[in-house]
């Protein structure tokens, strides 16, 4: 079949919408017709290559449609189904699955790559061309194929076009509060960088009780967003913020520092553990360019004072419990999703809500497909 899809040819170009030929679902996986998608940031990572680059690629991989048709093997799903598609697949039999840690599973390692399971490309180009998908989901498109590993069945009740969040941004920023942090009550929390993942975060802290939240961000909109949401304190750079959470937490500083800023930048390691308590945890979120290694930290707040740096990918989520879970937490008012979203676009829009994002604009964009 032909569709319309984002397609990036090139590192630092533009998205391009074009017509596309999309095959019909193998073994294991399935067609949908994608309602909504996120603008995430890792799709823009993909275009500045600082998650490497296998171009030429459709973009996209926070999305939620109604599966179409299923190909063979597939018993899990059926045609009028409504799915999340979770940015990590799992296929809840690798051996990090079974020990709980889906976000590692070794399926969906190899979907990332941006190939089918088989090695395959179900995505071309109208000149033959064989299009990768961003995480084996490419969902800038009105429709994909993808491994039903990808896919989470929710409630036909739940708005498509607030579910798309919850694939990536949103359990990933809550999941690195709730999980990866293990924010208790009482504790003391900055969150820097207050996009999606951020205010995602502030969401989380508070829900597990956290008894101040301090957002960080240079742009004045994104710290009125966050109180908003839950921050208790908001502070313009991580020089500010630091004689602010000293004073405020009495010396003790911040127990979690939570890190979803843009892109991710190693020689502010060493100002947010100076944020941090003694036994405090920082938890870096944010994506890093993959030619980044080098790192300013004195290796001395691990010791001496036992401070904890740690990564996290998914927020340490598991999509087939998390997701249908943080639906179930919008239902009942205690994850704000519509509020998230800040702006709204068509397919062909694609580039002016990213260049909406990184002028500061958005917490979230999202695109709406007929």
């Amino acid at each position: 079949m032909e569709t319309q899809a984002a397609v990036l040819w090139g590192q630092n170009e533009d998205w391009k919408i074009e017509t596309i030929e999309l095959d019909p679902p193998k073994a294991g996986e399935v067609l949908v017709k994608l309602a909504a998608s996120g603008m995430c940031h890792s799709d823009e990572h993909f275009r500045t290559g600082d998650l490497g680059g296998i171009y030429p690629i459709i973009g996209g991989h926070e999305g939620a449609g109604v599966v179409e048709e299923v190909g063979p093997g597939v018993t899990d799903l059926a045609p009028g189904d409504h799915v999340v598609f979770g940015f990590i697949p799992a296929c809840g039999k690798c051996p990090s699955c079974a020990r709980g840690h889906s976000n590692l599973c070794d399926v969906g390692a190899t979907l990332m790559m941006g190939t089918q399971y088989d090695g395959t490309h179900r995505h071309h180009s109208m000149s033959g061309i064989d299009l990768t998908t961003a995480v084996c989901l490419g969902t800038f498109a009105h429709h994909t194929v993808v491994n039903q590993a990808s896919c989470v069945k929710i409630l036909p009740h739940y708005p498509l076009d607030k579910a798309c969040l919850i694939g990536c941004g949103v359990t990933t920023g809550w999941g690195s509060a709730v999980y990866t942090a293990e924010v208790k009550p009482g504790d003391d929390v900055v969150v820097i960088g207050i996009g999606g993942l951020g205010i995602s975060a502030i969401q989380g802290a508070k829900l597990a009780g956290a008894e101040r939240i301090f957002a960080v961000d240079p742009v004045a909109f994104k710290r009125d967003e966050a109180l908003k949401f839950g921050a208790t304190h908001v502070a313009a750079s991580i020089e500010e913020a630091t004689p602010l959470v000293n004073e405020v937490t009495w010396g003790k500083n911040a127990d979690k520092v939570i890190m979803t800023m843009g892109v991710g930048d190693g020689s502010l390691i060493e100002s947010v553990m100076q944020l941090t308590a003694k036994r405090g945890r920082v938890v870096v979120t944010n994506i890093h360019p993959m030619a980044e290694t080098t790192v300013n930290l004195s290796l001395t707040w691990l010791t001496l004072f036992e401070k904890q740096l740690v990564g996290t990918v998914f927020g340490s989520a598991n999509i087939r419990y998390d997701i249908p879970h943080l639906l179930r937490l919008y239902e009942q008012g205690q994850l704000d999703l519509d509020n998230m979203v800040t702006r709204t676009y068509t397919l062909d829009g694609v580039n002016e809500g990213y260049a909406d994002m990184l002028e500061g604009r958005n917490i979230r964009g999202v695109m709406i497909y007929d």
